[in-house]
């Protein structure tokens, strides 16, 4: 099976990561739209141009299946992508959504994109619960340019965190967050919600081809090399502007 995964950036990688673990015998191609990231300050009609770029991207790949890794695409636009390319396409958020409905906690935190936040998806599924959300904007920026241990990073953790009470699950809407799991749990003992980690247990792939990995990247720096090394270490970048 052949599956395309995107995102604006790295962000999507923790995701890419999380299904190759469950679901190793797979052809995975990978698009990270770093030119235009971060997708969390965008309107609708430019993440409707991105999006569209990216899936005739991958349906020119001939991909059986597409993953919006993308918290912010997946909240704006998904009902309006999923139906339209004649391929299935899956979005981050609803396994997330549908684990939050069965569990017993009332009160959820979202911490997340503007963009994300801005949908107030969270609020329109959950109803029956409390939550709790958080504009990060700043998180993704710094994620990118691989200032995840700089003290601006802790600095501005911190205060998006103040508003979230100890023992609360905490849904990282964002696919970049992932990577500030550990740096999150010393500053406040939160349940995490890894959005990646639960599509990959919900999702139902077929696991019985050969294991293949291409990721691309509108645009490939140095910065970029060096982060997506701390990811996936053994494997090539490809430069791809659509």
């Amino acid at each position: 099976m052949k599956i395309g995964v995107f995102d604006s950036g790295l962000g999507g990688l923790t995701v890419l990561k999380e299904l190759i673990s469950e679901y190793p015998n797979n052809e995975y191609i990978y698009f990270g739209d770093t030119i235009n990231l971060p997708y969390g300050n965008k309107s609708k009609k430019q993440l409707l141009t991105f999006v569209d770029k990216i899936i005739k991207f991958f349906k020119d790949e001939e991909v059986d299946l597409i993953i919006v890794a993308c918290g912010t695409s997946s909240s704006n636009i998904y009902f309006d992508i999923k139906d339209k390319y004649h391929v299935p396409i899956i979005d981050i958020l609803s396994p997330t959504i549908n684990y939050l409905l069965s569990c017993n906690n009332k009160k959820i935190g979202v911490m997340g994109t503007e963009m994300l936040i801005k949908s107030k998806y969270f609020d329109k599924y959950l109803k029956n619960k409390e939550v709790v959300s958080v504009k990060a904007p700043k998180l993704v920026p710094l994620i990118e340019k691989g200032e995840i241990n700089s003290l601006e990073m802790q600095t501005t953790l911190k205060e998006y965190l103040k508003v979230f009470d100890e023992n609360m699950i905490l849904v990282l809407g964002c696919t970049h967050y992932p990577l500030l799991a550990e740096k999150i749990l010393k500053i406040k003992k939160l349940k995490l919600i890894d959005m990646g980690k639960v599509l990959s247990k919900h999702i139902n792939l077929t696991n019985k081809g050969q294991f293949k990995i291409k990721l691309y990247f509108s645009k490939v720096d140095a910065t970029l090399l060096k982060n997506v090394k701390q990811i996936f270490n053994d494997c090539k970048l490809y430069e791809k502007k659509l």
